[in-house]
């Protein structure tokens, strides 16, 4: 059964009446929605929420319209405090929440090991891949000696096995002693390295006569007639020497790379590209 009106929403909407004001005059006033205006009115406590809500609106409606504050406290359901409503929740034993979170713990490990793996092997792989080739070659600490290409399977050219038996065959002799004699032959070509570099010399057919890592202090020598094209690293260290003279190869030379031919006389010339 509804509790019995105390009579104050009728004294409200007689004082409102009076006062000449509407609900939406009454609404803005004490910033209100309309509906709250109007269960205040019709004494419909429970749309308002709880008490304190109830009572304090029920105040500034009387305190605007100049009734006394003390009728709220005469209104039963405006002071009854509800207990509020409980929602049942689905028991979950201790041993299935430790499960839980295991399992939780257990697909974070796994997640963090399939991005971490992957990317520790291929920087593993990438570390291991690496090799110092220029270490093994000796011309690691010069900057300006261009690495050659691999040179291809074949016999020791013969010349320069010559010139090694040459030069072992010769006995020592004084240098007040010795006889002047011009050090290259007319028809010769020597290539006298006073660095280390390396050398590509190819003969007037195609065929390459010799590819090499000199150092420095070895020679080279070459008849004229055999030599058709000659490539040269670090041409800065080395002289090239035809009929005692030495050439001049800054017309060659781009870089620290000379790439010349060798006329049937012993002419120079830069490679056509």
């Amino acid at each position: 059964m509804p509790a019995p009106s105390s009579g104050v929403g009728e004294r409200l909407r007689a004082a409102r009446e009076q006062a000449g004001l509407s609900v939406a005059d009454v609404a803005g006033r004490l910033r209100m929605q309309l509906r709250v205006v109007e269960a205040l009115e019709a004494e419909n406590w429970s749309r308002l929420g709880a008490q304190v809500f109830v009572r304090g609106q029920l105040r500034s409606y009387l305190r605007l319209l100049g009734l006394p504050e003390a009728l709220s406290d005469s209104v039963p359901d405006a002071t009854l405090a509800q207990a509020p409503e409980l929602t049942p929740r689905t028991y979950t034993p201790p041993m299935q929440r430790m499960l839980d979170k295991a399992m939780g713990r257990a697909v974070y490990v796994v997640i963090t090991a399939l991005i971490v793996v992957p990317v520790w092997v291929a920087t593993r792989t990438h570390v291991g891949s690496v090799d110092d080739v220029t270490a093994s070659l000796g011309l690691a600490n010069d900057p300006t000696v261009a690495q050659p290409e691999s040179r291809p399977a074949g016999p020791t050219p013969v010349t320069a096995s010559l010139t090694g038996l040459s030069k072992r065959a010769q006995p020592a002799v004084p240098a007040d002693e010795a006889p002047a004699v011009d050090s290259t032959a007319s028809g010769e070509l020597m290539l006298r390295f006073n660095g280390d570099s390396w050398m590509e010399v190819n003969g007037r057919d195609g065929r390459q006569i010799e590819h090499a890592l000199v150092r420095a202090g070895q020679e080279r020598r070459f008849g004229i007639g055999d030599v058709g094209r000659v490539v040269l690293g670090n041409a800065g260290a080395v002289d090239v020497v035809r009929g005692g003279d030495v050439q001049d190869l800054s017309g060659f030379q781009r870089a620290s790379v000379a790439r010349f031919t060798v006329s049937s006389d012993g002419v120079l010339a830069p490679i056509s590209e």
